[in-house]
């Protein structure tokens, strides 16, 4: 699990990075975060549907379907029917005060989730691991972002903007360490992460790609399904 943990703490400074992006306007890296954005989703997807669905349903058997389902549509609630405002990337406009903090709720459940795939993909092996790895990661930028952005259109000052993305990460890290000391979780774990993150690649990344009618973004989230398989075939010769 210590080799988990230290994935898990990497990919939770991108939570940071993300933020620290928006607070500090810097728009040259919100712009390559976009693109972040598409490529995750494309790489997320695939990593999804090649390597931790099948994984999943050698661990959890005939309950794996259904677990699936519950990981997405527990996401959904979370950040789209609890939660008033939410949409992946940069928040440009004024929103009520209360759409930081709580779009904050909705996304701890996904990032505790985030750690949870982690930690689960590390038990099968080092290989699925560090592909999880990777594509939790490649989204953690985009999602510093969002939340940073919200906390400031809410009219919240930046260092509870930058104080919300850490805690995002600080989620993260809880969802690893719990893994194997919470049963359902250990046995689980990889099925309901694998409908958190088809959830996430799907219907929080992907929407934005198409909604901004971009051919270089969507070339990205070609690019990031193609990089996953060069990915994967270099780990298959090494392991």
């Amino acid at each position: 699990m210590s080799s988990g943990l230290w994935y898990a703490l990497a990919a939770a400074l991108g939570n940071v990075a993300g933020a620290l992006a928006v607070t500090r306007r810097a728009t040259a890296s919100l712009r390559v975060i976009e693109h972040f954005l598409a490529f995750g989703a494309g790489f997320m997807l695939a990593v999804a549907f090649v390597e931790v669905l099948p994984a999943a349903f050698a661990a959890s058997g005939a309950w794996a379907p259904a677990l699936v389902l519950v990981g997405y549509l527990l996401v959904h609630i979370s950040q789209h029917t609890l939660t008033p405002h939410f949409h992946f990337g940069e928040e440009t406009h004024l929103v009520q005060a209360a759409a930081g903090p709580t779009a904050l709720v909705g996304l701890l459940t996904h990032t505790f989730f985030d750690g949870v795939a982690i930690a689960s993909a590390f038990l099968v092996n080092h290989r699925l691991g560090v592909l999880v790895f990777l594509a939790i990661l490649l989204h953690k930028l985009p999602e510093g972002v969002t939340i940073s952005s919200l906390m400031l259109a809410s009219g919240r000052p930046r260092k509870d903007a930058v104080r919300a993305a850490a805690l995002l990460g600080v989620a993260t890290l809880v969802g690893v360490l719990v893994t194997d000391r919470v049963p359902i979780l250990l046995r689980h774990g990889l099925a309901l992460s694998a409908g958190v993150t088809i959830y996430v690649g799907a219907s929080n990344l992907v929407p934005e790609i198409q909604g901004k009618r971009d051919l270089r973004l969507a070339g990205s989230f070609f690019l990031g399904a193609g990089v996953f398989y060069l990915t994967k075939l270099m780990l298959d010769r090494i392991s």
